[in-house]
């Protein structure tokens, strides 16, 4: 009968990933704080629509695109409505869903923090490995996704 509890390796890297999850975060909303007040979250719903066919997507495609709950989202871009970089339209195929769309300034904001931003992430993250390592995650990671999201359906896709 298996030990209720994690075995030693597991539990030094499920605290080593909960420390991660906090502290990556904080540093990456600090840079994206100090350049641009704006929060990931917010940063990371302008980055996907400025990498979106003409700038815009649907609210529901975002969300999953972004990683954020619809009511997330709705917040995150409410607030990025207030500073004109985002705005929302009806859907131009069925008129009942909810497109956002990146308007110039908010364009300009993502081209102005971007390389701030991939620095931070390049400093944060993989400065800390080598190529080696880097794969190493990069495969890890995919595997706990496959495990959670099996039908891929939940998470980001890559563009292409």
């Amino acid at each position: 009968m298996s030990s209720p509890w994690l075995d030693e390796q597991q539990q030094r890297t499920w605290r080593a990933w909960l420390a991660v999850a906090e502290l990556l975060p904080r540093t990456l909303d600090a840079q994206l704080q100090r350049d641009a007040g704006l929060t990931h979250a917010a940063y990371v719903v302008l980055a996907m629509l400025s990498e979106a066919p003409g700038g815009n997507l649907r609210m529901s495609d975002l969300a999953r695109t972004a990683n954020q709950s619809q009511s997330r989202l709705s917040h995150t871009v409410a607030r990025l409505e207030e500073r004109g970089w985002v705005r929302r339209e009806k859907a131009a195929e069925d008129r009942r869903g909810n497109v956002a769309v990146l308007t110039d300034a908010g364009r300009d904001v993502v081209e102005r923090v971007a390389p701030g931003h991939v620095a931070a992430v390049r400093e944060g993250v993989f400065a800390a490995l080598t190529p080696a390592q880097t794969l190493a995650l990069e495969e890890a990671l995919t595997a706990v996704l496959d495990r959670l999201d099996p039908d891929a359906t939940l998470r980001a896709h890559e563009p292409g």
